[in-house]
């Protein structure tokens, strides 16, 4: 059951869709976009690939944003990461830049390091992922100060844990897909523990939803309860478009 979004200590929902494969073009990912934002979706996030894994067609996200910004007037959109190691940092500031102006700052940029098998980094063996985003990040900030970052990661790993402390939220997980595994809410209260502010988000989740409703919604009111701000939901691109729009008219699932 669906029931109106914020019920728990102000807990937001997003969806994670894709501008890949058979309805993952820019124009009917806006559509997609327009539909949750009707029925209760508070975000709606794109996975940012160059070329998805598995030889699916691949779009690009900023287009896609910026038609889910016309698209739109409510919603928070952004990306579910951009892997800045593999980007032109100064490309995507000015991406995001325009972005966020044509969505009334409704932009969240969503950062990592990126896929080791995934889209391609400069091949030097002396510069890290790591270096590279820390470089790529202050580039971006510079250039677009308004944007707020949103750092992805291994929770479990204190570099991604850490740097996302020093921007201004987390979208970590506990182990990468496939061998997915939940943040704990005892994750997410050390989290907000240790930014020591209220301004800095939280947002979890990022995968598909249980088939046991009961459990789901049980443990999304402990997220909320714990302190995130955000629980993010994933519909895969192989999905068929008419179970893709019957999970965004059913709403989120909403402790």
């Amino acid at each position: 059951m669906s029931v109106a979004p914020g019920s728990v200590a102000g807990m937001k929902y997003g969806l994670d869709i894709s501008p890949v494969g058979d309805w993952g073009r820019p124009d009917t990912i806006a559509e997609l976009a327009a539909l949750a934002e009707n029925h209760g979706w508070d975000g709606v996030f794109c996975e940012d690939y160059l070329a998805f894994p598995g030889g699916l067609a691949t779009y690009d996200v900023w287009v896609t944003l910026g038609l889910v910004a016309q698209a739109t007037t409510r919603v928070t959109i952004g990306t579910m990461v951009t892997p800045l190691p593999a980007r032109h940092a100064p490309t995507v500031a000015l991406e995001a830049r325009s972005v966020a102006t044509v969505s009334e700052q409704r932009l969240v940029l969503g950062v990592g390091s990126g896929d080791p098998d995934g889209d391609p980094v400069i091949d030097d063996a002396n510069v890290s992922r790591a270096h590279l985003l820390e470089t790529a990040l202050a580039e971006i900030r510079r250039a677009a100060p308004e944007v707020p970052v949103w750092v992805g990661g291994a929770v479990t790993k204190p570099g991604p844990r850490a740097r996302a402390l020093r921007w201004d939220g987390a979208c970590l997980y506990r182990i990468p897909p496939p061998g997915w595994e939940d943040l704990t809410p005892d994750d997410v209260a050390a989290l907000r523990a240790d930014a020591g502010r209220a301004s800095f988000v939280i947002a979890v989740g990022g995968r598909r939803r249980n088939d046991d409703s009961t459990a789901e919604r049980r443990y999304v009111a402990s997220l909320a309860e714990a302190g995130a701000d955000w629980w993010h939901e994933y519909l895969p691109p192989r999905l068929p478009i008419e179970t893709v729009r019957r999970r965004i008219e059913g709403g989120p699932i909403v402790a």
